[in-house]
């Protein structure tokens, strides 16, 4: 669980986004770091059980509240929330982890999949899906992993990738430029004593997929196609 004083901190934050407000309440966010940091700890040790994470320590998941400003319109220096990647290698894995975020008022959620794919990434992607669009279908398609995860987030392309046409019976998925599923949390959900507990069973329930997402993007090796004489 997070205290509702995480919460309530983030809240003020949004209404006092600049510095010297910030510095002048850095203790409360120290201990909102804090609090979101044993959060972490519980997960990362939940999930290792079921999934190997290596040697990832809590400080390696933690996002920096500081915002990049330098080509953005918006000036505020802080972020309106706290963010975690939890998967091998934490926040700067650069494959498909999962993703806690922790905002009020109903934003918070937990997801996972594929948001920032190269050209090369999405060719492989797409050349999967057409050649066997069920593996992942019987994941993202289970009764499940849809009840938890009800929203699916992402661009699409609007008419059909370049080589694959219209018609295509996969064509939806083919449109696909990100497929990212997410579960949201209320702010009673956050502050429950089961929160850790609803994270961990959401990693479980996203694991197939971002296994799945993984091996397509990274692991895979293309093979050699037989010549048919």
């Amino acid at each position: 669980m997070l205290q509702s004083s995480t919460l309530q901190f983030l809240r003020e934050l949004v209404q006092n986004n600049n510095r010297e407000w910030f510095q002048e309440n850095r203790k409360r966010y120290d201990d909102a770091k804090a609090d979101l940091e044993k959060l972490v700890g519980t997960i990362i040790t939940e999930v290792s059980k079921f999934q190997d994470l290596g040697n990832l320590l809590v400080k390696d998941c933690i996002f920096r509240i500081n915002r990049d400003v330098r080509f953005s319109k918006n000036k505020a220096p802080y972020k309106s929330n706290l963010s975690a990647g939890i998967g091998p290698g934490g926040r700067s894995s650069g494959k498909v982890d999962y993703y806690l975020h922790i905002q009020p008022d109903g934003e918070s959620f937990l997801g996972g999949g594929m948001w920032d794919a190269t050209a090369e990434q999405l060719g492989k992607y797409r050349q999967e899906i057409d050649y066997n669009a069920d593996e992942l279908k019987t994941i993202i398609h289970e009764k499940t992993f849809r009840a938890f995860y009800p929203e699916i987030s992402g661009e699409s392309l609007k008419t059909a990738p370049k080589g694959y046409p219209k018609d295509h019976p996969e064509i939806e998925l083919l449109r696909r430029k990100q497929l990212f599923f997410i579960h949201r949390f209320s702010d009673k959900d956050v502050t429950s004593k089961d929160f850790a507990d609803q994270i961990v069973k959401g990693i479980s329930l996203l694991k197939p997929y971002t296994d799945y997402m993984n091996y397509i993007l990274y692991d895979a090796n293309p093979e050699e196609e037989d010549i048919q004489l």
